[in-house]
């Protein structure tokens, strides 16, 4: 089964944290990274730009409608995600709670994607 786990942190609270640490916590999510890989859970992760960047749409009168930002002002922000095969719900959420940006403030869904048509 494959789970997404998308990891949300308040985009402010990252910034005030200070350089040396959020560092530390990348160089952290390279090990976490590398170990997932190392026990072929992991397929896929990506780093998202900060959310300031990002580009809605919605529909309008049957027509869509692009906004600048994101779609709604919220305290967290989904900053990157990882994919990851697991066995089942209870392995995915053992992975997801070694995530280091947990420690300092962030918060992680996990999600099981459904079947492809």
């Amino acid at each position: 089964m494959q789970y997404l786990l998308m990891c949300c942190i308040d985009e402010s609270l990252w910034e005030g944290i200070p350089e040396r640490e959020r560092d530390r916590v990348m160089q952290d999510y390279g090990a976490w990274i590398q170990g997932v890989a190392k026990d072929r859970k992991h397929l896929a992760t990506a780093k998202l730009r900060p959310s300031s960047t990002a580009t809605t749409i919605r529909v309008k009168n049957g027509k869509p409608v692009m906004t600048d930002g994101p779609f709604a002002e919220i305290k967290e922000q989904m900053g990157g995600y990882h994919l990851i095969e697991c066995r089942d719900l209870d392995e995915a959420v053992a992975i997801a709670a070694r995530i280091p940006t947990l420690r300092v403030g962030g918060t992680i869904e996990v999600r099981q994607l459904e079947p492809a048509l």
